[in-house]
């Protein structure tokens, strides 16, 4: 296996079925936790940018010269994507001192939040999706994982304020 499929797969994560991209970003959340545990939320967002850079270089490298330009064994762009969506509760944690596993909830609702927009691609998730090439397949999660992180801050926002949780 070449240093650009192992990327792409996530270290071969992308293989396992069914639904490789659940799988992906399944494996994304205990990378999350263990960059986050490191380094607090600025490791979680270097390494955030440096997965999407290195996502796009690895899925033109696997996809060179093949008719499909997003197999489904590319899940490199569900990790980038599912630890944006973990933005919204590493960077609260971080700058409150707060231990991340306290805020469980927001790991479910950032999971499945991700997963959802990933599968419906509302809006301009589906238009990044439609772009041809590494780029495309990257951003339709990134854009994912934006929109996700807004709807774990808004579930957050409720249940704090309105709620009073």
């Amino acid at each position: 296996m070449t240093l650009a499929s192992m990327i792409a797969t996530v270290g071969g994560t992308g293989y396992l079925r069914p639904a490789p991209g659940t799988w992906g970003s399944l494996a994304a959340l205990p990378l999350a936790y263990g960059l986050h545990q490191l380094g607090g939320f600025p490791l979680l967002a270097i390494a955030t940018v440096i997965c999407t850079v290195l996502g796009i270089w690895a899925t033109a490298e696997v996809t060179r010269g093949k008719t499909n330009h997003d197999p489904s064994e590319i899940v490199v762009d569900e990790v980038a994507g599912q630890w944006l969506a973990i933005w919204a509760i590493s960077y609260p944690a971080w700058s409150k001192g707060i231990e991340i596993t306290a805020l469980w909830p927001g790991w479910i609702a950032a999971f499945v939040l991700f997963r959802l927009f990933d599968i419906w691609k509302p809006g301009p998730v589906g238009w990044a999706d439609r772009k041809e090439g590494p780029v495309g397949v990257m951003m339709d999660d990134v854009i994912a994982g934006f929109l996700a992180a807004l709807g774990v801050i808004a579930l957050a926002g409720f249940s704090h304020g309105v709620l009073g949780l």
